[in-house]
């Protein structure tokens, strides 16, 4: 009977859906030289699931590799580029996903972080999937501007839940990342 448990247990955890985030490409705004460059970059690598952080700095972006298995927090990677003195005009992150479940305007737990996925289709997401950040300190005063006339979600505004979806079991104030495909 301990082995058909067992073997009923290791089956369900199998069919879980799963997302690991492994790297991301963030663009950032303010930069006037090298020097504005390398002070992002080095406030990149001081965080502790950044394994590496390579510049393009002829679009003024950073594409960030993470440590395998790391809890990535992306609040983490913007704050750093505004405690340099810049801030974040753009912000894609790719992860590989195995039977991870999105509808339109529904939130997923991905790792420990909420995401409501925004202008999507339902479908399941499988591979390596790259994901768009929408909230307003991850684009564009003028792209948020405009993304929010056409969102009436009240969570993007502030990044919190409102509490209209308890039922996806996201509690009132818990922190909200919104995303497309």
């Amino acid at each position: 009977m301990k082995k058909v448990l067992l073997i009923i247990a290791m089956a369900f955890f199998a069919l879980q859906s799963y997302a690991q985030f492994s790297k991301a490409r963030l663009q950032a705004t303010g930069l006037t030289c090298a020097m504005c460059s390398n002070a992002i970059n080095k406030a990149l690598e001081k965080i502790s699931f950044v394994e590496s952080v390579k510049s393009d700095i002829k679009n003024s972006a950073f594409n960030i590799e993470f440590k395998q298995g790391a809890d990535v927090n992306m609040d983490a990677l913007k704050d750093a580029v505004e405690d340099a003195g810049f801030f974040v005009g753009g912000f894609q992150v790719t992860g590989v996903f195995t039977e991870m479940k999105i509808n339109p305007d529904k939130y997923a737990k991905i790792g420990n972080y909420n995401f409501h996925f925004l202008n999507v289709s339902s479908r399941i997401l499988n591979g390596e999937i790259t994901l768009k950040v929408l909230d307003k300190s991850y684009l564009t005063a003028k792209e948020f501007k405009k993304l929010s006339s056409s969102v009436k979600a009240p969570c993007l505004q502030t990044g919190k839940a409102d509490g209209t979806h308890v039922k996806d079991g996201v509690t009132a104030g818990e922190r909200v990342y919104h995303v497309t495909i």
